[in-house]
């Protein structure tokens, strides 16, 4: 039996797995996918103070809590971000890091840094609540931002989505072991259309390496093609 730990990506919750965790259950493992903290059922909380850092400290807490042992641990568009940081925090309860259609940041690294284009163009259409800047704003359509077009998904994202602090996507990876984190087996499962625009290099050694699939559908795959992603996550398992 694995044990994954699946971190959501921005303006998103643990919602977002329920169809992937329902198919790694059903297959006899343990899955986790917490929600980050500010968003969707934490949305509750206190915007101001929550950063990268906090994310980060989520996920890290999750596994010293729960004693969670060679995790997989899967982070989805902006979950990348955190999971490199999580692992770093928590080196000696990771056993595998899947990037899903995610972030690849090294030390020192923000989001805007990685994906700046991608991320710039939604600062514009955000706003400031209480002196938090907030984007990724949440809207009846909001879904088809993520590459989602099923209107049965659209409706259900729309009734979940959240809006995220900007904060989180401008602060930087402060690693402490930068060796430790990239000596972890790392597997990236990608969309098909981003593929041009990712490091070739991490592409190709990736693809060499066996740990490379790309699937052809919209960001949010693990919502348009949960079966998909499932299957390679088993994959990750057994490797």
């Amino acid at each position: 039996m694995a044990t994954y730990v699946l971190v959501h990506g921005g303006g998103h919750g643990g919602w977002c797995y329920r169809k992937v965790a329902r198919l790694l259950r059903d297959a006899g493992h343990e899955v986790f996918a917490p929600t980050l903290s500010g968003l969707a059922d934490r949305s509750h909380l206190s915007l101001s103070d929550i950063g990268l850092d906090t994310h980060i400290q989520d996920v890290a807490s999750l596994l010293h809590y729960e004693d969670l042992r060679e995790v997989i641990l899967v982070g989805h568009s902006y979950g990348g971000m955190v999971i490199t940081g999580a692992a770093d925090r928590a080196i000696d309860r990771v056993g595998r890091l899947v990037y899903l259609d995610a972030a690849n940041p090294i030390n020192g690294q923000s989001l805007v840094d990685v994906a700046g284009p991608i991320i710039e163009a939604t600062r514009p259409f955000g706003e400031t609540i209480d002196g938090t800047e907030l984007v990724l704003l949440p809207h009846p359509d909001a879904g088809m931002f993520y590459g989602v077009t099923d209107p049965a998904d659209l409706t259900w994202m729309a009734e979940r989505l959240t809006s995220h602090p900007w904060r989180c996507f401008e602060e930087k990876l402060d690693l402490r072991d930068e060796q430790a984190v990239a000596a972890l087996p790392q597997f990236h499962i990608v969309c098909t259309s981003t593929l041009a625009t990712r490091d070739p290099e991490l592409v190709d050694g990736a693809r060499k390496a066996g740990r490379l699939w790309d699937i052809d559908t919209g960001h949010d795959l693990m919502i348009t093609e949960p079966e998909a992603v499932t299957d390679v996550l088993l994959l990750v398992a057994a490797a």
